[in-house]
């Protein structure tokens, strides 16, 4: 393997991290994440363009909260710092677009793997395609359940071009039974397996891409209220003593 001239690193004055973290994708949830943290008197860091929040600092169960970082080459600059400030545990929280009817606006998927249209997974050599930690994943997933939350699991679509979502690679990846198109996962899953962290992820469907014209949900005040639920239900997962994470 070609050594990189540059890695990432811990540097004076940042934050040593262990457990895991919930890495927010969307604006919308670091907003929630940065009045939570406020709210806990938490302690935040600049993180590039994003904000980290240390949540728990020595207690049982440490763990982080980060965000935003829309977009695969961002996403992946965010995870390398964190992962290199101690983060072992990933649980990804972002959006995705559905290509199927079986998903609507505000229904949940967790990604099992990917196929990759971005330009960054190329760059970490390994296993492909990208797929998230099976065991993590159906921890969360149990763990959503049992909190009346219906889940989707299955592959996802990556993509660096939002406005490229053409509609013959809608149909095309629709009829190999891809669920949904997102802009960070298989950069995200890369990194982590040529890292050796644990990764998985929660997107939530923001809009739907398989009707004659685009249906997007964003916008609705029913979308920003799952949003909020989801957000606070990953949160408690990552502090649930039953998660068991601290021994995976």
């Amino acid at each position: 393997m070609d050594n990189a001239l540059i890695n990432p690193s811990r540097l004076k004055g940042e934050p040593e991290l262990s457990g895991s973290c919930l890495f927010l994708i969307n604006p919308q949830e670091a907003r929630y994440a940065a009045m939570d943290a406020r709210n806990a008197g938490a302690q935040s860091f600049p993180l590039f363009h994003s904000t980290l929040f240390e949540i728990s600092r020595g207690t049982s169960t440490p763990h982080s909260w980060a965000g935003p970082a829309v977009g695969a080459p961002f996403a992946v600059i965010t995870l390398e710092k964190l992962i290199a400030l101690g983060v072992r545990r990933c649980i990804v929280l972002g959006w995705c677009g559905s290509l199927t009817p079986a998903l609507q606006v505000g229904d949940i998927v967790l990604p099992t793997w990917a196929i990759s249209e971005e330009g960054t997974s190329p760059h970490y050599p390994g296993e492909r395609p990208p797929q998230s930690s099976p065991k993590l994943r159906q921890g969360l997933s149990s763990y959503l359940s049992s909190k009346s939350i219906t889940v989707t699991e299955g592959p996802v679509w990556t993509t660096d071009a939002l406005y490229r979502e053409t509609r013959k690679k809608i149909s095309d990846y629709a009829e190999q039974s891809i669920l949904a198109v997102d802009m960070e996962f298989s950069a995200l899953a890369s990194v982590a397996a040529f890292r050796k962290i644990d990764l998985a992820a929660a997107l939530l469907v923001s809009d739907e891409l398989f009707h004659p014209e685009w249906n997007s949900g964003f916008h609705r005040k029913s979308f920003r209220k799952k949003s909020r639920h989801l957000f606070n239900m990953m949160a408690e997962f990552l502090n649930s003593a039953d998660t068991n994470l601290q021994n995976g």
